[in-house]
C-alpha cells in the first residue's frame, strides 16, 4: 500500500483507522472520504466529501490521488439495517460493487470489513470455523456474506487483490458505535463513569466475540501487508480477541467499581441477532497464514477503557 483511499472513513473503523494509516504511510498517503464533512479527518491530509453510491466520483478520486489501495468502510450495521433492510442492501453492497469496479479499472487492491453478522443460527456456536455453513438472518449478515462472495468473485475473475476481516464487535475508547448489537459493551463503559449504573439490552448469558479496537486497526494492516502467496483464504478470515457475556463484562468493571450496578431491559431484535451469532469464532486460519494474534484481553481492555473514557468525559465537562 502506497497511496490509499478511505470510503466511509467518518464511522466507528474509519475514524481511527485514517489517523492509524496516516501514521504509518504518512498523512498525504492515506485520502478520506465520506458523504459528509468529518470533523478531524481533515487537520493531519487530504479529506473529500464523496457519496460512495456514485462511481464516477470514486473512480474520479481513485485518479486524481494515484490510488492502489482502496478501503470499503460503507455499511449499516445489523440493528439499523433490520429497521430499513431495502436502505442496507442499497448502500452496502452498492458501496462494495463499486468499490469493486473502480478497483477493477485501475488495478487497485480493496479491503472491505465483513463480521460476525455473516453466521447464522445454523453455524457452529462454538469455535466457528473460517469454513462452514453460513446462513444469517439479518440483511446486514446477508449483505456480508454476498460481498464475500462478490469480492471473492473479482479475485478470482479479474485478479483484484480482495481481502477481508470477519471481525466481531468492536470496541473503541474513542468513536461511539453505530447501531450494531454489540454497542453494549461500549455504552456500559460510558454509563459506568457517568452514572454507576447500566440498562443493557442483550441478555445477561448471551456469548459474543469482541475485540478492541487497537488490535482491530493492527489486524488490517497485517493482512493488507501479508505475503499474498501465503494466503489460502481472502474473503473473509475469521479472528478472535474474547468473548463474553454481559453479565461478565459487568462484572469485569466491577473489579474496578464495586458499586456498579446493571439491570436489563432486553430489545427483542438485538436479542434474536445475538441468540443468532456464534459464541466464539475460530481464527486459526488467520493465524496460520498472516500471523494474527490479539494483544489485548478482557482485563486490560477494560483497564484501558475506564482510564480513557473517564478522561475523554472529563474534558468534555470543561
Amino acid at each position: 500500500m502506497k497511496k490509499i483511499l478511505i470510503v466511509g472513513a467518518g464511522g466507528q473503523i474509519g475514524s481511527e483507522l485514517v489517523p492509524y494509516l496516516r501514521s504509518i504511510y504518512g498523512n498525504d498517503n492515506v485520502v478520506a472520504t465520506d458523504v459528509r464533512e468529518c470533523k478531524g479527518l481533515a487537520d493531519d491530509g487530504p479529506f473529500e466529501v464523496l457519496d460512495a453510491l456514485n462511481p464516477t466520483n470514486m473512480a474520479s478520486a481513485v485518479a486524481r490521488h494515484n490510488i492502489d489501495t482502496i478501503f470499503n468502510l460503507v455499511a449499516l450495521l445489523s440493528a439499523v439495517g433490520e429497521r430499513n433492510p431495502q436502505m442496507a442492501w442499497n448502500i452496502n453492497m452498492n458501496a462494495l460493487f463499486n468499490s469493486l469496479e473502480v478497483a477493477r479499472q485501475h488495478h487497485c487492491a480493496v479491503f472491505t470489513p465483513s463480521s460476525i453478522g455473516a453466521f447464522g443460527p445454523t453455524s457452529p456456536k462454538d469455535m466457528t470455523p473460517q469454513d462452514t455453513i453460513m446462513q444469517p438472518t439479518t440483511i446486514y449478515g446477508i449483505c456480508k456474506v454476498t460481498g464475500e462472495l462478490l469480492s471473492n468473485y473479482y479475485h478470482q475473475k479479474y485478479g483484484i487483490d480482495t481481502r477481508s476481516i470477519r471481525f466481531p464487535g468492536i470496541i473503541s475508547n474513542k468513536t461511539l458505535p453505530g447501531g450494531g448489537t454489540t454497542d453494549y459493551a461500549v455504552e456500559i463503559y460510558y454509563e459506568a463513569i457517568r452514572n454507576g449504573r447500566y440498562t443493557c439490552a442483550v441478555p445477561h448469558d448471551v456469548y459474543m466475540d469482541m475485540i478492541y479496537m487497537p488490535d482491530a486497526l493492527r489486524s488490517i494492516v497485517e493482512l493488507m501487508e501479508a505475503d499474498p502467496f501465503k494466503l489460502k483464504h481472502r474473503n473473509s478470515f475469521n479472528v478472535a480477541s474474547m468473548s463474553f457475556t454481559p453479565d461478565i463484562l459487568a462484572a469485569e468493571i466491577r473489579k474496578r467499581m464495586p458499586n456498579f450496578e446493571m439491570s436489563y431491559d432486553i430489545d427483542p431484535v438485538k436479542e434474536s441477532i445475538a441468540n443468532s451469532w456464534p459464541n466464539q469464532l475460530d481464527d486459526s486460519c488467520a493465524r496460520e497464514e498472516w500471523g494474527w494474534k490479539p494483544q489485548w484481553d478482557i482485563s486490560s481492555m477494560t483497564d484501558d477503557m475506564l482510564a480513557a473514557v473517564a478522561k475523554k468525559l472529563e474534558v468534555e465537562k470543561k
